[in-house]
């Protein structure tokens, strides 16, 4: 098997990979608001999506160089190359896959974060969401949850319709420009409660200090996605190879446990593996 390091050696010096090995770095953006994926701890980006792509560069041979970025503004900067690439948990979605490719690394659902004891009785599974204050990261596949369809989100406003189509109130969504903010709503009782990832609401609760809870089970479970500019498919390539020698190493496995993340290990990487 070609190692994603010979691979590294052996391109192009024009290539986004050749490129990258050139300068001995892989820049990678990621909103560093967002635990435990990536978040910022005594003034660094740490998390599971940090720790990933330090292996990653690690097995190319270059060494990584982490920008924190607004989330809704690293696929429009990815796609006029001011990074390599983006970890930070992006889902991997055919919308964005007509934007970018995405080499997948992670199972994650959507879960419901409530105040301890769930006093409103929440649930993401049915309809009392509708008429609720519901709080989201901006660009996220949460806000698209609550955000009306549109000739480019032609897929969004699911609960939306749901509520519609039951005579119910709309949810009422409020978007944050990260995920502390949404959280910090929920807190102040702003919010009746935050929809984000599964991996982010379980670790939300156990930060709370027991003032936070989960509230029914994950759904929409999808594939996170590193996140690569269309047309760099050496580069693209060679990200995949190294996180499929991360995983068979056991490397993978030990960075999940760590974070708490295990449950959405997966077995293998994929290339633009979306469903949905």
């Amino acid at each position: 098997m070609t190692s994603a390091l010979s691979a590294c050696r052996d391109a192009d010096p024009a290539s986004a990979l050749g490129r990258v090995k050139k300068a001995n770095k892989i820049v990678i953006a990621t909103d560093a608001l967002y635990p435990p994926n990536e978040f910022k701890q005594g003034g660094q980006i740490v998390g599971f999506d940090v720790d990933l792509g330090t292996a990653i560069a690690r097995e190319l041979g270059v060494e990584p160089q982490f920008q924190d970025v607004k989330f809704e503004s690293i696929m429009p900067a990815l796609a006029e190359g001011k990074y390599d690439l983006s970890l930070s948990s992006f889902t991997d979605t055919r919308e964005r896959e007509t934007r970018l490719d995405f080499v997948t690394y992670l199972s994650a659902g959507t879960m419901l974060l409530v105040r301890k004891g769930n006093p409103k009785r929440l649930q993401p599974g049915d309809l009392s969401l509708c008429g609720r204050r519901i709080a989201v990261e901006r660009g996220t596949t949460q806000e698209d949850e609550l955000t009306p369809a549109s000739a480019a989100e032609p897929n969004a406003g699911a609960r939306l319709r749901a509520c519609k189509d039951a005579g119910r109130p709309a949810p009422v969504r409020l978007s944050f420009d990260d995920q502390a903010a949404a959280n910090a709503a929920l807190a102040k009782g702003r919010a009746d409660g935050v929809l984000a990832d599964a991996p982010s609401v379980v670790y939300g609760a156990r930060q709370s200090a027991d003032r936070f809870e989960p509230s029914g089970q994950p759904y929409g479970t999808a594939l996170y996605g590193i996140a690569i500019p269309k047309h760099h498919d050496n580069l693209r390539d060679a990200v995949f190879t190294a996180v499929k020698d991360l995983i068979n190493d056991g490397t993978y496995r030990r960075l999940t446990d760590k974070w708490g993340i295990s449950a959405g290990a997966v077995r293998e990487p994929k290339i633009n593996a979306a469903t949905g």
